[in-house]
């Protein structure tokens, strides 16, 4: 399978993501401005809440306070003609169109719309049978990295194999600088042979993307708004139109200097301490801010209805969601076709990760 390349490098994304809230003229306009802001790609999120969460997943810490999480994403839902018209009017403006899927039923649609990338955020990296899904597609697969061990990555590139891209991310909001550790953006490419790149969630609109631009990214990843004190959920952190702007300037200057000029100009203006800490040593860990994190925020296995004790384990009654914060974590998904046809030993109540010792 050959490698994905890009059609600039580094390849910009402004990542909409749900900020447009349901109003396709709210898209519109962040499309057109980030367009006019100097990105290479648009990136939505097609959002159906059953395939992310569970309605008992409770309240959820983001930049524009506690977000009852289960509810927001059913108020994000959209009919796939949404996603349709998104495409159609990104491409019209010469962008590259790029979408999320959380499950199959969202990866479908977006296959449907016969889509040239496909992008799958953090927490799905362990979503084994979503990956299984879009490697059929044999199409290039964007995986964000945050939040995830070394040995996740693995798992999720035997699966996706060549059409592989690998974005460095720390899933925080908003991610400290000082945590991302930018040399894994080289080491990860050493590691396992794909193009890798920056999924960004700092506030800073140059910090990050300059040093990972002379680290070699092919990829930049930033969140884009119109207004910061929008109601979106990534509005907060994101960058308003002037600071995209200011950002695809200074890679594209990045990209033509020296690196050593673009080192020293950051040392400059941010210290030398600080870049050196940045840039890291290139090992893959988690970053301390995401480390209550991790295996909340990825996919376990989780009851979707109170399963009594002497029932069996069925697709209809289990599934793999992400955690979040108040219920307990469940099996990892290389477990699901194991456990599935398994009885119950104890009831599970609707919800609750499911365990080895709820099981027989």
């Amino acid at each position: 399978m050959k490698v994905p390349s890009f059609p600039t490098e580094p390849w910009i994304i402004a990542e909409i993501g749900t900020s447009h809230n349901g109003s396709l003229d709210k898209a519109y306009q962040l499309i057109e401005a980030a367009a006019a802001s100097g990105a290479d790609c648009i990136k939505f999120q097609l959002v159906y809440a059953d395939e992310i969460i569970h309605p008992a997943s409770g309240e959820v810490p983001l930049p524009g306070g506690m977000i009852p999480l289960y509810q927001r994403f059913k108020e994000l839902e959209q009919p796939s003609d949404f996603f349709f018209k998104l495409k159609e009017f990104t491409e019209s403006l010469n962008l590259d169109f790029l979408c999320s899927p959380f499950g199959i039923k969202s990866a479908r649609i977006l296959k449907d719309m016969e889509v040239r990338w496909m992008k799958i955020a953090s927490p799905e990296l362990n979503h084994l049978p979503l990956l299984k899904e879009v490697a059929q597609y044999e199409i290039p697969v964007l995986l964000s990295t945050g939040v995830s061990r070394l040995t996740d990555i693995e798992k999720a590139l035997e699966i996706i194999g060549k059409n592989g891209i690998l974005l460095h991310c720390i899933t925080a909001y908003p991610a400290p600088e000082e945590e991302f550790n930018l040399k894994l953006i080289p080491s990860l490419h050493g590691i396992f042979g794909v193009p890798t790149g920056i999924s960004d969630h700092s506030l800073d609109p140059i910090l990050v993307p300059l040093l990972s631009t002379i680290l070699g990214a092919k990829v930049i990843e930033k969140h884009f708004t119109l207004d910061k004190k929008d109601s979106g959920l990534d509005d907060p952190t994101a960058l308003n139109p002037a600071e995209f702007e200011h950002m695809v300037s200074a890679v594209k200057k990045a990209k033509s200097n020296e690196p050593a000029l673009t080192i020293s100009y950051l040392k400059e203006q941010y210290g030398s301490e600080r870049i050196d800490l940045i840039l890291g040593d290139g090992v893959k860990r988690l970053a301390n801010s995401e480390k209550q994190n991790y295996l909340r925020t990825n996919r376990s296995l989780h009851a979707l209805t109170k399963i009594n004790a002497g029932e069996k384990l069925t697709e209809t009654n289990c599934a793999l969601l992400r955690t979040e914060k108040t219920l307990r974590v469940g099996l990892a998904p290389e477990f699901l076709a194991l456990v599935l046809g398994k009885t119950v030993k104890k009831t599970i109540p609707d919800g609750e990760g499911i365990r080895w010792e709820d099981l027989l």
